[in-house]
């Protein structure tokens, strides 16, 4: 029989035989893993967190979407765990984390670098476990699932379009905060690691804008989730855009050559407006005015004054910071409003991928990760998008050796220009808006480095300084 046989094979048998079952919920699965998943889990990229210690486990559901008998080859098992960590909040909530985890006697070599542990008691004892996304059977039953929409235990597998059988499955190696999978040259499925109730904005917003007819972000395919209330959103499938370079890629590339990077800021800058465009008119556009502004301006304050906390060297240039967002307040005293829509949240050159025809898409619509689900779902002005794009030159013109800040100038003014020919709205025209938002991105650049990646900590101090300049001038 055959490798992509088989795999048929064990999903109809799964199908018939799996779901939430006595193996898997008899109190003996979680607490046999936990002594592997305390050593494991802390070391994943996508974990959020570090630097705390993992003190508990809590299971929410469990799922065999493959046997775990070992007769038809390696078990998959779908997993949803609450990690418990200590938190300076009593009202933070435990992370829920979704894992999809292989179980065999033993671990091919081409598999060791995927290794969990061996299972020493309960019911899996013997047996090995690992990551299941980098073993190709395993990633091809979840597009089989895919392509056979319905329920399997607590998941739920939708589908908008058909899906080809026998695409070779391949785990995209890439610095992020959850796990994607490629398909042949085909699709890319999003696992979202950290999950939150509630729909996420990478299914809600293409689907909105696929509705719309906006060709700029690839459409939905396909997509799981654990239902309830507020249903789980665990991944996504999309066409693959095979052949694009991402906007960050580009832009190194072009200062490397020592070029200008003018004609596609432009352009973006008009796809950018394109996507806003799109999203306020499939969605709610309430007015930011009065009450709202100041609730703007006082989440922004208490960002920074916990930023200046967590980095010291934030504190100096906290006054003129605080002058930017007051600046918005005194703006809305005296009767200013501004439109709010649905936005990308998170959006920078990375996020953005360019075919080799010249069109830009944009990608990515989570938000920024470490901000609650509501707060990513809540609608703000367009040039909190503006803002992270102007950020992210910054950010490439500082990546490289001599630093080149007219570079930066001409390529954030030519993304202005372009967004102003699509949208008819420059988002110069709103410059303190545009300043706070820009020095919102910069803090928490500032605070993520300090975490993550000190030696790029100068990159977003450098606007610290000149935007507190800037703000009290």
């Amino acid at each position: 029989m055959s490798e992509a046989a088989s795999t048929h094979v064990a999903l109809a048998k799964s199908t018939r035989n799996s779901a939430t079952t006595g193996s898997t919920t008899d109190g003996a699965l979680l607490p046999s893993l936990a002594p592997l998943l305390h050593e494991w889990l802390p070391r994943q990229r996508w974990f959020a967190g570090k630097g705390r210690p993992v003190t508990g486990f809590r299971l929410v559901s469990a799922t065999e979407m493959v046997p775990l008998d070992g007769t038809a080859g390696p078990g998959l098992l779908h997993l949803l765990l609450r990690v418990e960590q200590p938190t300076r909040s009593v009202r933070a909530a435990d992370d829920c984390y979704q894992l999809l985890l292989g179980v065999r006697t033993s671990l091919p070599p081409l598999l060791a670098g995927a290794l969990v542990g061996r299972v020493e008691r309960g019911p899996l004892a013997g047996r090995t476990v690992y990551d299941a996304l980098h073993d190709p059977r395993l990633a091809d039953v979840l597009l089989e699932r895919f392509r056979r929409p319905g329920s399997l235990g607590s998941l739920r597998f939708e589908r908008t379009a058909g899906i080809p059988a026998g695409l070779t499955p391949r785990v995209l190696d890439a610095e992020q905060s959850n796990s994607s999978l490629v398909y042949g040259d085909a699709f890319i499925l999003k696992i979202f690691r950290r999950v939150f109730p509630g729909t996420n904005p990478d299914l809600e917003l293409p689907l909105a804008l696929t509705g719309e007819g906006c060709e700029r972000v690839p459409a939905p395919v396909a997509w799981f989730e654990a239902p309830g209330a507020e249903p789980l959103t665990l991944g996504v499938l999309q066409p693959f855009l095979h052949g694009a370079r991402d906007g960050w890629q580009l832009a190194l590339a072009a200062l490397a050559a020592g070029r200008d990077f003018l004609p596609e800021a432009r352009a973006l800058g008009r796809a950018t407006a394109e996507v806003h465009t799109a999203l306020a008119a499939a969605l709610p556009t309430p007015a930011l005015r009065g009450t709202q502004t100041r609730q703007l301006v006082a989440q922004m304050t208490q960002r920074l004054e916990a930023a200046a906390q967590a980095v010291p060297a934030l504190v100096p240039y906290v006054p003129g910071l605080r002058a930017a967002f007051d600046a918005v307040t005194d703006l809305g005293v005296r009767g200013s409003g501004w439109a709010q829509q649905r936005v990308h949240g998170d959006l920078h050159l990375g996020q953005t991928l360019r075919s080799a025809d010249g069109f830009w898409s944009l990608i990515d619509f989570e938000g920024e990760p470490a901000r609650p689900l509501p707060e990513r779902r809540r609608p703000a002005p367009p040039v909190r998008d503006v803002a992270g794009m102007l950020r992210s030159f910054d950010y490439a013109a500082r990546s490289h050796r001599p630093w080149n800040p007219e570079w930066a100038a001409r390529c954030r003014a030519a993304y202005c220009e372009g967004y102003a020919q699509a949208s008819g709205s420059d988002p110069r025209g709103e410059p303190e808006l545009l300043r706070a938002h820009e020095t919102d991105k910069a803090v928490y650049e500032v605070v993520y480095e300090a975490r993550h990646r000190p030696d790029w900590l100068p990159v977003p101090m450098a606007a610290i300084q000149r935007l507190a300049q800037s703000a009290a001038a």
